[in-house]
């Protein structure tokens, strides 16, 4: 016989929204197997459903076997199963569940227990069984593709403080961030042995719509993720390596998805204060009658930035809803709205600062916080409209079909090398080399996936077919400017750019064995670009002609990906994941008629899995080493203010992480990378991965902890809601050209808050220690002492400073709330 109980895990609901679990109401028991042997014992399977909205089963997977006769006998009656769905108000839930069935000796026809203390006579028929439920809040994730593929819960870990969604990407290992533009300008992604700049390493997606530009003016794949509201983000994808066939272009080091959503009901208005006159507003809806997947959010950011030329201003918007078209089919409609403006002081000669020659105070502070250019900054717009269409079909199958549309205008001004490049008129001095780049355009495209839900020798079989057509249009130009008055002077590059990326893949998944699952696919993707470069010379060698000229090109590219999960026990697996990548070229690159517009990625891992869980406590570790070819790598070069070409590189590295929750309380994250970058010597061995010149700027060592405790107090016989919250990152050395290295950092951040009723009051201090600490360092030739001056050429150390310690007070309201914990 056996005795189910589910563990309910529901898509879009937390501990502090009513939901009505589901109730089975037609649920076969299993038959014993023909083909068992006689039992000695109780034997035990562990299954997981994944039970619709329509209350079907959709998906059973063996966690646990208990033989091969016995997982088919389990997964058969399973399939049979049928449930009134759970319900979050009147809305129905897809919801995952686990199901332990036993089969215990002795037993000639397999009933059914149910769990009282007298059980009735055994009916004719047979009764559905009881079932308890644990309700938790917390989307179902597909199974890993490789140890390094984390479905990241943001839960209670929101309450470390972050200046960003952007700053959510710490909570998976090997992940370090850098700005040196400004609060606005996109984040310096260090990921996995890769100084992925913003964004040419990393596919950002945000719930499917892609957020890398192509050829953008300031660096190839440049993805800003700080219009994201963090209050709305719910949980991450990082899937580290190019593992997944539905990775796409920019997947080099990774993919991050942002998956949006708001668990609270309710309307949450939060007002911030802090350091430096840092003012933040935000206010978020979830109507109670809806679920997760529709809310409303608006956030106001203002502040004079912690020291000369650092002021910012942006505000956005992001709104969503959920419409059901029928019982089977769902409508999501998504619009974000976003505007910024901001001041860089952008770097400083190190030996300046020594020296107390920078335009401020004398003294040490002032003087590492002070600045060369004024003329630094920049501001940027973005609009993003989605529309998703989710259908379920016969026998469990899925069809998503997804459309979006992006405008996105940016302006950046850098200056890395002060009055160096420009080659003034005879008899002018120079003029300087702020660089300005500029990149206006839209993207249009279409995603979609289907999983059919073919069931073969009685399991369900997880195939999926997917594809992407993408379509971007955009004007990207790079000028110097003046270093007074900043009136343009010379055009570095100025084109206007058209590219198609067609895109498909094949996935599917299988158990051959009980103790063995293997998951692979492929991708195709194809790149066809049509440049128009609007600065050409007015005359050549043959005389006269039109400074235009058009270039195309166009990329074939297959990429298999494939992985082997071996259980050892019930908590420990061993994980193997092997794959092809592809990044597109940059546009400004490209010659004419070029048929490989991509570089290619050669990745493996292999590692550990460890998982523990009981009840509302759970412990999950992993480990793995890892190793990365490319075929075309891109370096940042200060003279030209962005990435350029150097040929192939490759990595090797290894990481581990634990993340460890107890109840509702304790909320704990630690994670540690090792990464070593190099530049392979002509005709190396390729299995050589560890010798060759060094990569700059990439860090060796990586260590990162969040943690959250949360817990209630008695007030004046009231209950009260409190939390502690820590955040601390440790980098190692980071290596700069010319055999120099940067120092090491260590920063802590922390935040309490209580809650008295609809009341929260919050502190938060990032960089505790107030530590000096530079965000970007560098090593290269400048001459910022003027136009007349003579340049050296000698290199000398440069940063950008990062932010001394911030103090913020939060005052947050909880309104029409369906329930109100403290």
């Amino acid at each position: 016989m056996f005795i189910p109980t589910l563990v309910l895990w529901l898509l879009s609901a937390s501990p502090e929204v009513p939901v009505t679990p589901p109730v089975p109401v037609e649920a076969p028991p299993p038959v014993m197997p023909a083909d068992a042997p006689p039992l000695i014992e109780a034997v035990r399977v562990l299954l997981r459903l994944t039970i619709d909205s329509g209350g079907e089963v959709s998906l059973v997977e063996v966690q646990e076997s208990g033989g091969t006769a016995f997982d088919r006998a389990a997964m058969a009656a399973a399939l049979r199963w049928r449930f009134q769905p759970a319900r979050q108000g009147e809305e129905p839930l897809e919801v995952r569940v686990d199901v332990p069935v036993t089969f215990e000796p002795g037993a000639e026809v397999p009933g059914v227990e149910v769990e009282e203390p007298a059980p009735p006579p055994k009916p004719a028929k047979p009764e559905p069984p009881a079932f308890s439920t644990t309700v938790r809040g917390h989307s179902a994730a597909p199974p890993p593709v490789a140890v390094g593929d984390f479905h990241i819960t943001v839960g209670q870990l929101a309450d470390v403080p972050r200046n960003s969604a952007t700053d959510l990407m710490l909570l998976a290992p090997g992940v370090m961030l850098a700005n040196h533009g400004g609060e606005g300008h996109a984040e310096t992604v260090y990921l996995r042995g890769f100084d992925a700049g913003e964004g040419k390493d990393v596919e950002m997606r945000l719930d499917g719509v892609p957020l890398n530009e192509v050829s953008n003016a300031h660096g190839h794949g440049y993805a800003d993720t700080y219009f994201i509201i963090p209050e709305l983000v719910q949980s991450l994808r990082v899937t580290e390596g190019p593992y997944d066939p539905s990775q796409g272009d920019f997947g080099v080091a990774g993919t991050v998805e942002y998956q949006l959503g708001l668990e609270r009901r309710g309307i949450i208005a939060s007002a911030s204060y802090g350091s430096f006159a840092s003012r933040r507003l935000s206010l978020v809806w979830g109507p109670p009658e809806s679920t997760a997947a529709t809310f409303v959010g608006v956030l106001l950011r203002q502040g004079h930035g912690f020291g000369p030329n650092r002021a910012y201003a942006n505000a956005g918007l992001m709104a969503q809803t959920e419409l059901r078209l029928g019982p089977e089919t769902k409508l999501r409609l998504f619009g974000a709205s976003y505007g910024a403006r901001y001041s860089s002081a952008g770097v400083v000669r190190e030996t300046d600062v020594v020296d107390a020659r920078l335009p401020c105070e004398p003294d040490a502070d002032s003087q590492f916080f002070c600045l060369y250019d004024p003329n630094q900054g920049g501001a940027s717009q973005r609009h993003i409209a989605s529309v998703e269409l989710t259908s379920r079909l016969e026998r469990g199958g899925r069809f998503v079909q997804q459309a979006f549309a992006i405008a996105r205008q940016m302006r950046s001004r850098e200056n890395f090398t002060g009055f160096l490049q420009d080659t003034p008129p005879i008899g002018e001095a120079q003029r300087g080399d702020n660089t300005e780049q500029s990149y206006q355009g839209t993207t249009v495209g279409l995603r979609g996936r289907y999983t059919p839900g073919l069931t073969w020798w009685g399991q369900p079989q997880p195939v999926e077919l997917g594809y992407v057509a993408r379509y971007d249009n955009v004007h990207t130009r790079a000028r110097r400017l003046r270093d007074k008055g900043g009136a343009p002077y010379a055009t570095v590059f100025d084109n206007q750019v058209r590219v198609t990326n067609l895109g498909a893949y094949l996935s599917l998944r299988g158990a051959p064995l009980e103790w063995l699952t293997l998951r692979g696919g492929v991708r195709v993707d194809t790149f066809l670009f049509g440049v128009e470069d609007l600065n050409r010379p007015t005359e050549d060698r043959q005389g006269a002609r039109i400074p235009e000229e058009s270039v195309e090109a166009y990329g074939f590219f297959a990429s298999p990906r494939a992985s082997a999960e071996v259980r050892l026990t019930p908590r420990l697996t061993w994980l193997t994941s092997a794959g092809l990548g592809a990044r597109s070229s940059d546009a400004a690159g490209l010659s004419d008629a070029e048929f490989a517009p991509y570089a290619r990625v050669t990745s493996g891992e292999t590692g550990l899995g460890w998982r523990w869980s009981e009840g509302p406590s759970s412990l999950e570790l992993r480990s793995a080493v890892f190793a990365t070819r490319v075929s075309q790598d891109l370096v940042f070069s200060e003279t030209a203010g962005r990435n350029q070409p150097i040929g192939p590189s490759q990595r090797l590295g290894a990481f581990g992480s634990v993340r460890f929750q107890w109840e509702q309380h304790l909320d704990v994250q630690a994670s540690l990378a090792w990464a070593r970058a190099t530049q392979p010597l002509p005709e190396a061995s390729p299995w050589k991965l560890w010798d060759g010149a060094v990569l700059p700027y990439i860090p060796q060592v990586l260590g990162r902890v969040d943690a959250s405790w949360r817990g209630t107090a008695t007030v004046a016989r009231q209950p009260m809601g409190w939390s502690v919250a820590l955040g601390h990152s440790a980098i190692g050395p980071k290596p700069l050209p010319l055999d120099r290295y940067s120092e090491s950092i260590f920063l802590f951040d922390v935040a309490a808050r209580a809650r008295w009723h609809a009341v929260e009051l919050g502190l938060s201090v990032e960089n505790l220690l107030d530590a000096r600490w530079r965000e970007s360092e560098f090593n290269y030739v400048s001459n910022f002492r003027g136009p007349d001056a003579p340049a050296s050429l000698l290199a000398t150390r440069h940063f950008s400073a990062g932010a001394p310690r911030t103090v913020r007070g939060t005052l947050t309201v909880y309104l029409d709330l369906q329930e109100d914990p403290p």
